[in-house]
């Protein structure tokens, strides 16, 4: 699985996944929290729970990145950055999640979020409680999502609101994840635009 989280970080980060690409990948940051967690979670699948709990201390001490033992994320799992995020142990979560630096995902009454498939979650960005993130779905950084979120839609804000519904299903490519980082209030302040 290691293997295909690579790849899909390759392609998003440099656009190919060519050798070179793939030796740039490797030496970014968020690609050590991504093998820790692939460790940690091959370890907890095969009961070696001590071996897994180390996995996880080395990918909190190395990597600054803490996600809990339980979380279960699917293929093409991506971290860009790992500084700062913190995952809750009961997160389920579908194939090709990408993360930026500094999410948390987090539950509320012991109740975790899920999220689909397909799904990019922006710098900064919380999921807190029993919500459901719909595949093809982008959180903007810095958003604090607390309500369910629908498939092929883009939020932000504090509280998240939709920002855009996606009416193709079409994968989310990373000029479009930029945007949504850019789309945010505050930048439209900036711009001058009322609020």
């Amino acid at each position: 699985m290691f293997w295909e989280d690579l790849k899909a970080k390759s392609e998003w980060c440099y656009g190919s996944v060519s050798a070179r690409t793939l030796l740039k990948t490797c030496l970014t940051d968020g690609t050590m929290a991504m093998l820790w967690y692939r460790l940690m979670q091959w370890a907890g699948r095969w009961k070696l729970f001590p071996l897994a709990m180390i996995f996880n201390k080395c990918n909190s001490i190395f990597c600054q990145c803490i996600i809990g033992r339980g979380a279960n994320f699917g293929r093409r799992f991506v971290i860009i950055h790992s500084q700062g995020i913190v995952i809750n142990g009961s997160v389920k979560a579908g194939d090709d999640v990408k993360l930026e630096h500094q999410v948390t995902i987090g539950a509320e009454r012991n109740i975790s979020p899920t999220l689909g498939s397909d799904i990019f979650i922006g710098a900064g960005a919380k999921i807190i409680g029993p919500v459901q993130i719909g595949s093809h779905s982008k959180i903007g950084a810095n958003a604090v999502v607390v309500k369910n979120v629908e498939s092929h839609t883009t939020v932000g804000g504090i509280p998240a609101r939709v920002l855009r519904v996606h009416s193709e299903s079409s994968a989310v490519k990373q000029e479009e994840a930029n945007r949504v980082e850019v789309d945010t209030p505050y930048h439209q302040h900036q711009k001058g635009s009322a609020l």
